[in-house]
C-alpha cells in the first residue's frame, strides 16, 4: 500500500500544478520554491481524500484485482505475441468504459522475438540438467547445439585479463550482485564482450540478489561489426557451482540448445487516454507504465503493476469528480521490455514539452523528454 499512496500523493502534486507561470526545459521556474510549497500545502483535503478512497475506499485493491483478471485472463506478454496484443484490446475497452476522455490506440512496430526450446546440461565434471532461459533477442545455437568447455569470469575487466583462454568456450559470468545498476550490465553486454575475444556462447548468472534456483530473463543487446552468439541466464546456484568447480582446476563442459528465433517487427500499438485539463489543457502531464512482459511466469504479475496504477490514477482523480489543471494522459507503453520500444516511438511521434511525467517502469530511452 506505500507505494500506492507515493503515486496517488504525487497525483496531487500534479493538480496543483496551476499557476500558469513558465517552467523551462532545464527545470527553472519562475515562481519560487516557497510559493510552491504553500500552494501544494492547500491541496491537503485533495489529498485526504484521494488517499482514502485508494487505501479505505471503494477503490482499495482495485488496481491489483484489474491486473490479477488480466494476468489470469491472458498470461504473459511478450512484444509481439498474440497474447499481448489482446492485453491491448482488453485495456482499450477497460478504460472506455471508465469514462477516460480521448481514448485512443497509436500504432508503433515492436520486436517479434521468440525462445523456443531451450537447455543446458552439464556433462564434465558430473552430469547436471541446468535451469536456463534464453535472453530477449538472443540468436539461437545450430540444432545439435553447442558443446564447450567453459571459462568462468567474475568481471569485464577479468575476461580481458584472460582472453586467449575465452576462444571457443562458454564465457559463465559470475558477477557478485552489489546492485542492478552494477549487475545487469553483464546481462546487456555480456554477450559482446565474449564474443569479441572469441567465445562460442555466454551465460549469465541471473541479476538478483538471491535466487531459489530460478533463473531470470532480461534484454541483452548485440552490437554492430561484432559476431552475434547465444545468450542465456543461469540460475545463482549454478554460477556458483561452477565458479567453486573452476577455482578447484576442473574442467567444466557444458551442452547448450537455443531454439530461440527472430522475426520481423510486429504491428502493435500503446494505449493513450486522457482527463483534459480545466485551464491549461495544452499542457501535459504524462501518467504512464507498460502492458507487456516477459514470457515467463515471473514477468506476467510484477510487470503489469504500472500499468494498472497509472491507469487507477486517473481512475480515482475521475471518481472523486476533480479536474485538474492540467491534462492528464496515460500513455500505456508497449515492448518496454525490449527497450522502451514503445515509448521512444511514442516520443518520436509526438516531440511535445512535459511538464512532469511519472516513472512507472519506464526505459531510459525518454530521457530526451523535457521532465521539468
Amino acid at each position: 500500500m506505500k507505494f500506492h499512496v507515493f503515486v496517488f500523493v504525487g497525483v496531487v502534486h500534479l493538480l496543483s500544478l496551476n499557476s500558469g507561470k513558465a517552467v523551462y526545459g532545464n527545470g527553472i521556474s519562475q515562481r519560487t520554491f516557497q510559493e510552491i510549497k504553500e500552494e501544494i500545502a492547500c491541496y491537503g483535503d485533495v489529498a485526504k481524500a484521494i488517499i482514502n478512497l485508494a487505501v479505505y475506499g471503494k477503490a482499495q485493491n482495485r488496481s491489483y484485482e484489474r491486473l490479477a483478471l488480466l494476468v489470469d485472463t491472458v498470461g504473459p506478454r511478450l512484444s509481439g505475441s498474440k497474447s499481448l496484443e489482446k492485453a491491448i484490446q482488453i485495456m482499450h475497452q477497460n478504460l472506455q468504459e471508465d469514462g477516460l476522455e480521448n481514448v485512443h490506440l497509436e500504432p508503433v512496430k515492436i520486436p517479434h522475438w521468440e525462445r523456443g526450446e531451450e537447455s543446458a546440461v552439464m556433462l564434465e565434471p558430473r552430469i547436471h540438467k541446468m535451469a536456463v532461459l534464453g535472453l530477449g533477442g538472443s540468436i539461437g545455437t545450430p540444432p545439435e547445439g553447442i558443446t564447450a568447455e567453459v571459462l568462468v569470469v567474475t568481471s569485464f575487466d577479468e575476461l580481458q585479463r584472460r582472453a586467449p583462454e575465452a576462444r571457443g568456450k562458454i564465457v559463465v559470468y559470475n558477477q557478485p550482485y552489489t546492485s542492478y545498476s552494477r549487475a545487469v550490465q553483464y546481462r546487456v553486454q555480456g554477450a559482446v564482450e565474449a564474443a569479441k575475444v572469441g567465445a562460442l556462447a555466454t551465460l549469465i548468472r541471473s541479476v538478483a540478489s538471491f535466487s531459489i534456483y530460478s533463473p531470470h530473463t532480461g534484454i541483452q543487446e548485440y552490437q554492430d561489426g561484432v559476431p552475434k552468439i547465444p545468450t542465456a541466464c543461469i540460475t545463482v546456484e549454478d554460477a556458483e557451482m561452477m565458479s567453486r568447480m573452476a577455482s578447484r582446476g576442473s574442467r567444466i563442459v557444458i551442452q547448450l540448445k537455443m531454439g530461440a528465433k527472430n522475426y520481423p517487427d510486429a504491428d502493435s500499438f500503446n494505449t493513450v487516454a486522457e482527463i483534459i485539463g480545466s485551464k491549461y489543457p495544452e499542457q501535459v502531464v504524462l501518467v504512464s507504465g507498460h502492458l507487456d512482459s516477459w514470457d515467463v511466469g515471473q514477468g506476467a504479475m510484477d510487470d503489469g503493476g504500472g500499468a494498472f496504477i497509472s491507469w487507477e490514477a486517473l481512475s480515482l482523480i475521475k471518481d472523486l469528480g476533480l479536474r485538474p489543471k492540467r491534462t492528464l494522459r496515460l500513455v500505456l507503453w508497449t515492448a518496454e521490455e525490449q527497450g522502451g520500444i514503445g515509448a521512444l516511438q511514442y516520443y518520436q511521434l509526438h516531440k511535445e514539452p512535459v511538464y512532469l511525467m511519472t516513472y512507472i517502469n519506464i526505459s531510459p530511452s525518454i530521457t530526451p523528454m523535457e521532465t521539468p
